[in-house]
């Protein structure tokens, strides 16, 4: 789904993350041991307190796409369909929003028709129609702006050269009969597309709004909430949409009157606020716990507050298939031998907050394969086979590589453990640091972009792990910019297989193939995947309706539920 955010950044982007095909549902995504005060329904009123690390990468929702901020925008926009709410008997599934039902097929499944519910409106009381809806769909083709969710531009169909509603006017494949419908037109028939209308930047806007950066700082809800306040890096401040009517909306609760989201929070500094729990600070979530503070969680006064929640993203080390000489896949297999995963695993919290993985697709995506490519002993790497691939490949010396990561300590201990373990084969890992809220925008710029980065990948939706092989493998998918594809695979064998897969109408089958494909796919070596992390929570003790999300909230707390217990207490 999204580039997985680490998860002191926001709430949002917890442990491993989202959206994602997690195979199943069925019962309500809690919590893994929450208090009954923690699932119990909020009241109406007050304010939630979010601490935060850094911004959110874009207001814009064409933008932005990654953990940390598309939860954020549940709470200011809306789209066709939406991931169900975390409390809902299956929290995987893709539920109606501003559509009154899932798509209508036809045309073999070309063609896609929604119908509009009656009575939307954006915050300064226009109506929402068919119009607004395509306009805003149709921002994603736009070269600047259109950087985040990949989906729309791969799926549907649109002229040869198409850029956008502020370039290139009306988008043709998109049709709107009347106000209240909406016809899309695909490339082929796509079995998934009620979860691409689910994507952030199918948000409707007023027609002729948002072109180039004027949705940097200011922007037009269609949600439960509205701006009220941004500085950026700093704070921002929701308060009540009045145009929204909840009547429309089966998915947010919206009990809060408002939210503030304080940013540039030291990491120790949230801990300590959180434990403390004073004042506002009753009504806080935040991120996941750091390592260092859960000895300190077994408390009598803190253990009832600590909420555990599952990983659903991947995080993992790219390699830039372009570069010398990673562009040799025996020097990639060396540094899949030699990275040791367990000093990785450590320097991400250990056993408590992390998983090692070995494969792509998390164990909770449908169609996940246990294997491993290039065991070690207690994955501490194969130092001997890593040095005789790299003497095959003419390396024997090593050589020198760029490693982007975020600029948070965790990803520094992290980049570090990946610095000593390929020291021992010779290779030379220098340290590229770059700012949280722009990084993801910087390493998805292939002028940008350098050797190898630590990232993640959580699906985009539940229950299919075509939200996660495809983005990060296909080679159609690579870009100049908002580039998913790091390693900037192309392989024609690949290629082939994820059309064939994708093509496929028994999702269950597909799923199958998919697991199959992830280990065709890193026997290329094209990227290490490291972990799964999982979230450890401290939420204030005023703070209640938590429940964890596999697709909005990438498997952390949907925002859309939480509130306070006493509106009261500031």
């Amino acid at each position: 789904m999204k580039r997985h955010l680490t998860t002191t950044v926001a709430l949002a982007a917890t442990t491993a993350f989202a959206l994602g095909a997690c195979g199943g549902g069925g019962t309500p995504s809690g919590p893994s041991n929450a208090s009954t005060s923690f699932t119990s329904t909020p009241a109406t009123g007050g304010t939630v307190e979010v601490l935060q690390n850094a911004d959110f990468s874009y207001l814009d929702p064409a933008r932005g796409w990654d953990g940390g901020v598309n939860n954020f925008y549940r709470l200011v926009y809306r789209t066709l369909t939406t991931s169900a709410p975390g409390n809902a008997s299956d929290p995987n599934a893709i539920v109606p929003d501003l559509a009154t039902g899932l798509g209508k097929q036809s045309d073999g499944g070309k063609t896609w028709t929604y119908t509009l519910k009656e009575g939307l409106k954006f915050e300064d009381g226009t109506p929402i129609t068919s119009a607004e809806v395509k306009f805003g769909i149709s921002r994603a083709w736009d070269p600047q702006i259109g950087i985040g969710s990949p989906y729309a531009k791969q799926v549907i169909d649109a002229p040869e050269g198409y850029a956008g509603p502020y370039r290139s006017g009306d988008l043709p494949t998109i049709e709107t009969p009347d106000a209240s419908t909406i016809v899309f037109h695909l490339k082929k028939a796509f079995p998934e597309f009620d979860a691409v209308v689910s994507q952030v930047n199918m948000t409707p806007f007023p027609k002729g709004t948002g072109a180039g950066d004027s949705f940097l700082k200011k922007i037009v809800a269609s949600g439960p909430y509205k701006l009220a306040t941004y500085t950026p890096g700093s704070l921002i401040e929701l308060t009540r949409n009045p145009s929204w009517d909840a009547k429309t909306d089966q998915v947010r609760t919206a009990k809060p009157d408002g939210w503030r989201f304080t940013m540039g929070l030291d990491a120790a500094t949230i801990d300590e606020r959180l434990m403390a729990g004073q004042g506002a600070d009753a009504n806080a979530i935040a991120g996941t716990i750091q390592a260092s503070t859960l000895p300190r969680l077994q408390t009598p006064q803190l253990k009832d507050r600590v909420l555990r929640m599952s990983g659903v993203c991947t995080t993992y080390m790219s390699l830039n298939t372009t570069k010398k000489p990673l562009d040799d896949v025996k020097v990639r297999q060396a540094i899949s031998y030699a990275i040791d995963k367990a000093a990785v695993q450590n320097a991400t919290g250990g056993t408590q907050l992390a998983t090692i993985s070995t494969t792509v697709l998390p164990t909770t995506v449908a169609g996940h394969k246990d294997f491993d490519l290039y065991p070690s002993e207690g994955h501490s790497g194969d130092v001997a086979t890593a040095k005789k691939l790299l003497a095959e490949a003419g390396q024997s010396s090593g050589f020198p590589l760029v490693l982007d990561i975020r600029s948070q300590p965790k990803m520094q201990k992290q980049a570090e453990a990946i610095q000593q373990s390929l020291q021992r084969i010779g290779v030379d890992v220098q340290l590229n640091v770059i700012d949280t809220s722009k990084f993801y925008e910087t390493i998805a710029t292939r002028s940008q972009q350098h050797d190898a980065a630590i990232t993640g990948w959580c699906p985009d939706w539940a229950s299919s792990a075509a939200t996660f092989l495809p983005p990060l493998f296909y080679g159609a998918n690579i870009t100049d910019k908002g580039n998913p594809n790091l390693a900037q695979l192309d392989d024609p064998t690949i290629n082939r297989r994820i059309d064939e897969i994708g093509a496929m109408t028994d999702l269950a089958a597909a799923n199958k193939q998919w697991g199959d494909l992830d280990e065709e796919i890193l026997k290329l070596a094209p990227i290490v995947p490291l972990n799964v992390e999982q979230a450890v929570y401290l939420p204030g003790s005023n703070v209640a309706g938590l429940f964890a999300s596999p697709g909005a909230a990438t498997g952390g707390i949907d925002y859309v539920l939480v509130g306070l217990r006493d509106p009261a207490k500031k």
